[in-house]
């Protein structure tokens, strides 16, 4: 048990800010070995065991913003992290359960099961796929290449492929033609990896400019700190104006009011965007027969008018709206400064010239399908604007930047991400960090981009293509092993 334990800490340590990514190769054979002669049942406990360890040591920063800023005491606070632990650990438990009842087919069905479950964990309960396998890979250029074949789950599929192979190998049941598999798949990923990063990215030459005004999450929707809000962003702005950029992107809510609303401070803003073009959140809302309907806005701005805005469709439960609200009567959001939000109504690009820029508002860049649609809808770069002030200095910053790098190596675009406090940075559409910013420091970061015109990537095409494959096969593989076992 006590091995089990140290392989769960291993894989925590795979994932950022640690990064010791090569542990994630191995973190999974203590776990196999452990299940290997016990009932399905007592693999599910002990697969749920593992689970634990590893999310509870992963997500260790979850009571920090519920406690600080959701109104919860530290003590309360620690009951949604352990629920959501509990939760995510059952995929864990699920995985050791079939992987029992699977006699047969070992090598393909581990890594094809695990992400047929890190797939259901991105959709159920509007989904929740922080930190997936494949997310510790992400300064492995050579290998995260795949990622336009298929996606973060690919990269999953081929480290517990690994880990699959060396389980057998312990167990001396890895024979000439196994082997022989496996070194297909992973030198095949990484020569197609070479491949791909000799790639010579073609498209419009633009200067773009992130504005980090590191504002205090405690201040920064108090009435009487807004003009200071903006007079950081204001000043930072006319600052990178000295590069002549294209494009200034500020941070989700980087204006702490109703943009939409005539006033003084607004007026600035639009005056500023008279230089270039600007894009930035703001709260906003509509209102309707009987209610207002409220919105987590990024906004669009180019010769002093609005050319466009984007309604976040993605929202987070409990920081934006409360799921099952007559029953969680008692529960509060995170984010306070309006009522509930309601989410957009589409994806699509913000388009102003030759700029088509497809936004992903916080935790939005976590899901590959809306960065895939705003591609597919011709956007030709991606941009994150986020606020993780909410996040303190933990390991959530780092890990949320982590997960943004496969979504410019899927779509082959580059990708922007402004965010209050940090991590800001640029991504080339090859996961190369052009540039990054500290946490919690006021920051101009500058850099040269291409707005990207290319074919689609075939993950941009066709999506999970790969994920269904590998439901399918794990589908038939039960099937006939629960035939040949009657």
């Amino acid at each position: 048990m006590i091995l089990l334990i140290i392989a769960a800490l291993a894989l925590t340590l795979s994932f950022p800010p640690f990064s010791i990514s090569f542990l994630s190769f191995f973190a999974l054979i203590p776990l196999f070995l452990a299940i290997e002669k016990v009932t399905p049942r007592e693999a599910f406990k002990i697969g749920y065991i593992f689970g634990l360890a590893h999310f509870f040591t992963l997500l260790y920063w979850i009571p920090y913003p519920i406690s600080r800023y959701g109104g919860l005491s530290l003590y309360l606070s620690v009951f949604p992290y352990l629920l959501l632990v509990m939760y995510l650990a059952s995929f864990f438990g699920i995985f050791c359960y079939l992987c029992r009842l699977q006699s047969k087919l070992t090598l393909l069905f581990y890594p094809c099961c695990w992400v047929v479950l890190e797939f259901f964990r991105s959709k159920l309960l509007t989904g929740f796929p922080w930190c997936l396998m494949g997310y510790t890979q992400y300064k492995n250029l050579h290998i995260i290449q795949i990622a336009d074949i298929a996606g973060v789950y690919g990269v999953s599929f081929l480290i517990v492929l690994v880990n699959t192979a060396f389980y057998l190998l312990l167990t001396r049941r890895l024979n000439f033609i196994k082997g022989l598999v496996v070194f297909a798949f992973f030198s095949l990923a990484y020569t197609y990896g070479i491949y791909r990063l000799h790639d010579t990215i073609k498209g419009k030459d633009i200067k773009v400019a992130i504005v980090q005004g590191n504002i205090d999450q405690s201040l920064k929707w108090n009435p009487s700190y807004q003009t200071r809000t903006m007079a950081t962003y204001l000043e930072l702005t006319r600052y990178a104006f000295k590069y002549k950029p294209y494009l200034v992107v500020w941070p989700e809510t980087a204006v702490p009011f109703y943009f939409q609303e005539d006033r003084s401070l607004a007026k600035l803003i639009y005056k500023i965007s008279e230089n270039c073009k600007i894009i930035f959140g703001s709260p906003a809302y509509k209102r309707k027969k009987d209610r207002i309907c409220y919105f987590n806005r990024a906004y669009l701005l180019s010769k002093g008018k609005i050319v466009s805005y984007y309604d976040k469709v993605h929202l987070v439960p409990f920081g934006e709206y409360v799921p099952l609200k007559k029953i969680l009567f008692f529960v509060n959001r995170i984010v306070s400064s309006t009522g509930d939000f309601s989410p957009g109504k589409g994806i699509y690009p913000l388009r102003c010239g030759d700029l088509s820029a497809g936004l992903m508002i916080c935790y939005e860049a976590i899901f590959p399908e809306i960065a895939r649609i705003h591609v597919k809808k011709e956007a030709n770069i991606l941009v994150n604007i986020s606020n993780d002030a909410w996040f303190g200095k933990t390991s959530a910053p780092y890990q949320h930047f982590a997960m943004s790098v496969f979504r410019a190596v899927e779509n082959r675009s580059y990708l922007i991400r402004a965010t209050n406090t940090g991590i800001s940075g640029f991504i080339d559409p090859l996961g190369r960090v052009i540039k990054r910013s500290s946490l919690f420091k006021r920051e101009v970061l500058l850099a040269r981009l291409k707005l990207v015109n290319k074919p689609l990537t075939i993950y941009t095409k066709y999506g999970d293509i790969g994920v269904y494959l590998a439901f399918f096969f794990v589908a038939v593989s039960l099937l006939m092993n629960h035939k040949a076992s009657q």
